[in-house]
């Protein structure tokens, strides 16, 4: 019989059996987001950067046929390296276990796993939604359902800059997903600070969101919280200069049919040449501040006992 309880390091164990705090890291962005060695070199740094924050890290993946919660440097390595790892979001997590493939983890299967581990705070990069042309295609992510339906509070800078954003917050709002921008009124858009778009809500500081979550928990809310970080101001690459090489991205793959979780992994380095190099930058410098605050929010969480 499969086996589907979360195997967890002896770290996280420990950590979640004393009331201390965890923080729950993807692996898509190692299998899937960058190559090999920047991948494992990131994958290091954020953790390290949880570590720093007072808190646990927690990479979470399915190998030799269990869900893996935290993973030691040879787990890492492993996924940084392998070529044959599933992209698996919630639904093709089964299949991973069933069939022994080793597989990396998205936000929504993220998010589910760690949940079931008992882990509060997710860092990742950016969250999935609506893509462009949805209207026909309904080409939706299903970080968007997980996000509905998991108790989970998931830093990202905002949306993936290659999605329809409007159409992204209106989708988060009829799920009742509540969204909070930190430190600003504006909804970040990934490599950009500003997405031309109103945040629904801003919090300042690690200690306002984590009472924030508190009180959506107590109301017996069960969806997620999407923190929205804004990538930092150094890092950024203005809207006006990025949308371009996005929608040339966009229809390259268009043309090749390349539809729904294909797309990320297909447009990043595309991106990265067109822009030589300073996404694949950004998009570290993003995931890593990400981490940061993660990690503030787990401690501050942890200290009043979630």
């Amino acid at each position: 019989m499969t086996d589907v309880t979360p195997l967890l390091s002896p770290e996280v164990a420990d950590a979640l059996a004393a009331g201390r705090p965890v923080v729950a890291l993807e692996s898509t962005i190692i299998a899937h987001g960058m190559a090999y060695p920047a991948n494992l070199e990131t994958a290091r740094r954020v953790e390290a950067i949880v570590r720093a924050g007072g808190a646990v890290p927690a990479t979470i993946a399915v190998l030799d046929r269990r869900i893996r919660i935290g993973l030691d440097d040879a787990g890492l390595e492993r996924l940084a390296t392998a070529r044959d790892v599933m992209k698996a979001s919630t639904r093709e997590v089964p299949l991973a276990l069933a069939t022994g493939r080793d597989a990396a983890t998205t936000v929504a299967s993220t998010m589910r796993l760690a949940a079931m581990a008992g882990i509060a705070v997710f860092a990742t990069g950016g969250i999935g939604g609506v893509h462009r042309g949805a209207a026909t295609s309904f080409d939706i992510s299903a970080d968007l359902t997980e996000l509905s339906r998991t108790p989970v509070a998931v830093v990202s800078a905002g949306a993936k800059a290659i999605l329809d954003l409007a159409l992204t917050l209106e989708m988060l709002e009829t799920l009742g997903v509540p969204v909070v921008s930190v430190g600003t009124d504006i909804f970040p858009a990934f490599y950009s600070r500003d997405s031309g778009l109103t945040a629904p809500a801003r919090l300042d500081t690690a200690g306002e969101i984590a009472a924030f979550v508190r009180a959506h928990r107590a109301l017996g809310l069960t969806s997620g919280v999407l923190v929205a970080n804004p990538i930092p101001a150094e890092h950024e690459i203005p809207g006006a200069e990025i949308a371009p090489v996005i929608e040339s991205a966009l229809l390259e793959a268009a043309a090749q049919g390349i539809t729904g979780k294909e797309v990320t992994p297909f447009l990043l380095p595309r991106v990265a040449e067109a822009t030589a190099g300073r996404s694949l930058k950004a998009n570290i410098a993003l995931v890593e501040n990400n981490a940061v605050l993660a990690a503030q929010i787990a401690v501050a969480l942890a200290a009043e006992g979630r």
